[in-house]
């Protein structure tokens, strides 16, 4: 599956857009590297109700070879939507720095999640303060790249 640059919608939360526009312009050399230590990716989802491509800039971790966000939406009382379009359609596209592949979403359960957890709380604290914040269990997705 293609994902064609020209068709994909930038978020619409303007400092989104500018971070994205600036990882995308410099080819992550600006903007993988966010603030002191905490690295972002760009991930694009297929929207669930309009099939167009919709791209957002997110904090990450590793596992191995596995990358981890959080769908923390600050912790608000609903999921980000681009949480829920990668629940209908796990197939994303993902930057990291240069780097660009396809990746299959999927949330992380049990204990798996409870360690995941803890690796991105130690990236970004808040996000203790988020899941306080929201009666929701904020999910941690693994993203595995397809092997093309």
């Amino acid at each position: 599956m293609n994902f064609p640059e020209d068709k994909i919608q930038n978020s619409p939360n303007k400092w989104v857009a500018d971070h994205i526009k600036t990882y995308l312009k410099t080819n992550g050399e600006e903007g993988h590297k966010w603030k002191s230590g905490i690295y972002t990716l760009l991930i694009t989802t297929i929207g669930r109700k309009t099939g167009k491509l919709y791209r957002t800039g997110l904090i990450y971790g590793m596992d191995q070879d596995r990358y981890i966000i959080v769908a923390s939406r600050g912790g608000y009382p609903s999921h980000p939507n681009w949480y829920l379009n990668l629940k209908k359609n796990p197939e994303v596209f993902v930057q990291v720095g240069a780097e660009k592949f396809h990746a299959l979403a999927k949330d992380a359960e049990g204990e798996e999640r409870q360690r995941l957890w803890k690796i991105m709380v130690e990236i970004l604290p808040q996000y203790e303060d988020y899941q306080r914040r929201t009666i929701r269990k904020i999910p941690v997705v693994i993203l595995e790249r397809i092997k093309e």
